[in-house]
């Protein structure tokens, strides 16, 4: 989805107003269509005379109190002063302390609609330090948000370039790594009670249900060595740094994309053996209920899946390719596919063995079809050119190596896996043990059936739905949790982890997790909106609201300095009347300011 300016001339006077647009696909290739007008609201240019002493209520967008009535009429709001005149000296007026401001009030709006400010507040209780220990948190939690990449870049640079200071009350010399990384340990104890905190706002704020959870897992790796932490471990990399010990995250999700829980496992964990931590860990938390756990290939095992319906779970997987080839009648058959949506098709098969409680739902793609083709296709051809150019090579001189040869033929078969099982090859050897030559076949077999499965994958269930449309559905939504990853690696800065304690490391990804959390109400707020799932654009189109402070030299008083917001771009206000959030628009007086000495 994207934003659209339009611009229209009526009565020789301009109008301009966006409109959200999707793109989508069909069978006649991308179309697009407009999903919402986002006009100028009603009341839009009649700003809210709101000052900075109101940021708690304009953050939770509580509506300012009503003015009380007296006996001798209307009383004035104390936060709607009269104006103040005064002479200034043009020629001296200056701007100083420009900072970011809409990124982190967005974030921090967030925050208070998740209640992590109170939670935190209850579960942190203030000691003797000068700033409390959820306050840190929230700096944390607030800077991973606005994908800061570690914590000792967002003491040295960041938190100073932003108005966190003014939002919190906490100046730039009170933030620094070390009181950061204590942070993160005050943090992590909470991390059972946090899981439980969200669920319930979820529930009150969305209207969540649990009965329906999407697993997936995923690794991120270190900068260093990490000899200290037991769960750096080097392993299968969805990042492609195999170079890089990591560590695996397991997720749970809602099917709205909500983040419910997550669990860190050693980095050479395989997929398949964390499936009965995650249920369990659920079960604790959420009870156990009749649950559907969608998750991928490689969470699946018969193991798993005994232990799932052991555990009265309802589940729906996928399988592996090659599982496939027992219902080979069934995918060349053109009787009994249902259509989900342009280009994809369903059927619901019984199990081959006659098992009652589990059935199969046959899935075919045509852009997957088109897409598998053409890798083979490609592979196919290159590793055909490598084998007949060893064959030439070898006619013209044979080899005193065989073993060297096959090497050679195993290396060229181990790049091009999809097209190594379609090709027989065979080393021809004369009488003096020379390799002379290859004998190349393409079995026409395998040939045929690798095209009639492009396309095809193959789920498992054990629901009682006999609708296949729903179950593809309910499978499809994985890409829920595939998304969390996304954001959470490009948008929030989850890797590389350059902790190397395992305490530090686990709350690291605890502070990952929460900013996911409010990235995705972000989302849910926007779609609320009917503003799609533009999350991403709003939080740049937010970065460009500044606060600063403008210095203005008064006659018969001196310099006064005032802290206000700057007015956003047509755009930002936009956004943000949309989306119910109001900005101070009152400046500040500050008083006793001190420049500091700049060597």
């Amino acid at each position: 989805m994207f934003l659209r300016r339009n611009r229209r001339q009526k009565n020789d006077q301009q109008y301009e107003y966006w409109s959200l647009v999707e793109s989508y696909r069909t069978e006649r290739g991308p179309r697009q269509r407009v999903v919402a007008t986002l006009g100028k609201l009603p009341g839009l240019d009649e700003d809210e005379r709101a000052g900075w002493e109101e940021i708690a209520r304009l953050l939770d967008g509580a509506p300012r109190a009503e003015a009380q009535e007296d006996l001798f009429g209307p009383q004035v709001a104390a936060s709607s002063p009269p104006p103040r005149w005064a002479q200034v000296d043009l020629s001296r007026v200056r701007v100083e302390r420009v900072r970011q401001f809409g990124q982190v009030y967005l974030a921090m709006a967030l925050w208070r609609r998740l209640g992590l400010h109170d939670f935190l507040a209850a579960h942190l209780p203030r000691g003797r330090e000068e700033v409390d220990w959820a306050t840190v948190a929230t700096i944390l939690c607030i800077g991973r948000f606005c994908a800061q990449a570690s914590e000792l870049a967002l003491s040295e640079r960041w938190y100073d370039q932003t108005a966190l200071d003014d939002l919190l009350g906490v100046g730039g010399e009170a933030v620094y790594d070390n009181r950061l990384y204590r942070g993160l340990d005050q943090l992590l104890p909470l991390r059972q009670e946090l899981f439980g905190h969200l669920k319930e706002r979820y529930e009150s704020l969305f209207g969540a249900r649990f009965e329906f959870l999407l697993y997936d897992i995923t690794s991120t790796y270190f900068e260093g060595q990490c000899p200290i932490n037991p769960q750096a471990q080097r392993g299968y990399s969805r990042d492609q740094r195999p170079d890089c010990k990591q560590v695996c995250i397991g997720l749970v999700v809602t099917p709205e994309g909500l983040p419910l829980a997550y669990e860190v496992f050693d980095g050479n964990r395989a997929d398949v053996t964390t499936v009965e931590e995650i249920v369990e860990l659920m079960e604790e938390k959420y009870g156990k209920a009749e649950r559907i756990w969608a998750m991928d290939r490689g969470m699946v095992s018969e193991e798993n899946l005994d232990y799932l319906r052991e555990k009265g779970a309802l589940y729906i997987v996928g399988t592996p390719k090659g599982r496939l080839k027992a219902f080979e009648e069934a995918l060349l058959e053109e009787k009994d596919w249902q259509r989900v949506e342009p280009g994809v098709e369903v059927k619901l098969l019984a199990h081959p063995d006659g098992q009652s409680h589990e059935r199969y739902v046959l899935c075919r793609s045509r852009a997957r079809y088109e897409k598998e083709a053409a890798m083979l296709r490609g592979q196919q051809e290159r590793l055909r050119k490598k084998l007949e150019q060893i064959n030439a090579s070898l006619r013209k001189k044979p080899s005193r190596s065989p073993k060297v040869i096959e090497r050679r033929i195993g290396k060229w078969l181990g790049r091009n896996t999809a097209a190594e099982k379609l090709f027989e090859v065979e080393v021809l050897m004369d009488r003096e043990g020379r390799a002379m030559g290859l004998h190349i076949i393409e079995d026409p077999g395998k040939v045929d059936w690798a095209q009639a499965a492009h396309g095809a994958y193959l789920l498992r269930t054990n629901c009682t739905e006999e609708d296949p449309c729903k179950l593809w559905q309910w499978y499809i939504q994985l890409t829920e949790v595939e998304d969390a990853f996304r954001t959470s690696k490009s948008d929030l800065g989850l890797r590389p982890v350059f902790h190397h304690k395992e305490h530090r490391v686990q709350a690291h990804i605890l502070v990952c997790f929460l900013a996911l959390a409010m990235w995705r109400v972000l989302e849910l707020w926007l779609k609320a909106k009917a503003m799609g799932d533009t999350a991403r654009q709003v939080v740049q189109e937010l970065g460009t609201i500044h606060s600063m402070d403008v210095l203005l030299t008064i006659r018969d008083r001196g310099e006064t300095r005032l802290r206000l917001v700057g007015k956003p771009e047509a755009l930002a206000a936009d956004l943000l009347a949309h989306m119910g959030l109001k900005l101070p628009t009152r400046p500040k007086i500050i008083e006793n300011v001190v420049a500091k000495n700049c060597p």
